[in-house]
């Protein structure tokens, strides 16, 4: 099967777990994996889908053996784990990312629909992403929204600052790529 075959049948039997319309695009994607190092060791990927940013990941260079996608839909992680061999790939939920244990990440790279989630999913989310990534390091998020995809409440409590790309109009519907990092020293 291929990606979008996979991807299309994901949103017919499960319409409120895959909310895109398309999988992200090359342009989407590049911007998401803009600034990784293959030199700074291991990247998270959220909301692995089909694995078309998880390419992007590794075609920056970083290592199957740096990445871990973590994507809780079984058919999806079927095929991720069928495509990327030597990645780490986790079927868990996003809010279980605390979980990894791993540390001094350089970046999350979340493909999830954030602004959809419930405060406490969207905290546990950017609560243990944060606590793996290192200090200086970025939880890169894309939205199809005006605004930051991250709660300004959650924004507020974590001291969280961000960096926004330009809109992306080869996507379908056009996103913008938000970074955010730590603005506030952590106690």
């Amino acid at each position: 099967m291929t990606d979008f075959s996979v991807f299309m049948g994901q949103i017919l039997c499960r319409p409120g777990q895959v909310v895109a319309l398309a999988p992200s695009s090359a342009a989407l994607c590049a911007e998401m994996t803009a600034g990784l190092d293959p030199a700074k060791g291991a990247v998270i990927e959220l909301g692995a889908g089909t694995g078309v940013i998880t390419q992007a990941i590794l075609d920056r260079g970083i290592a199957p053996h740096d990445l871990h996608t973590i994507e809780m839909n079984p058919v999806f992680h079927s095929h991720l784990k069928h495509h990327f061999a030597g990645v780490n790939h986790h079927q868990m939920s996003a809010a279980d990312v605390g979980d990894l244990g791993l540390h001094n990440v350089q970046a999350v790279i979340s493909g999830l629909p954030l602004l959809s989630m419930p405060l406490s999913l969207q905290t546990a989310i950017l609560r243990g992403s944060f606590a793996q990534l290192a200090r200086d390091a970025r939880y890169v998020q894309f939205t199809y929204g005006w605004t930051p995809p991250v709660a300004r409440a959650l924004r507020d409590d974590m001291g969280l600052a961000w960096a926004r790309s330009a809109r992306i109009w080869f996507n379908m519907p056009p996103a913008r790529v938000y970074r955010f990092f730590r603005n506030t020293p952590t106690h």
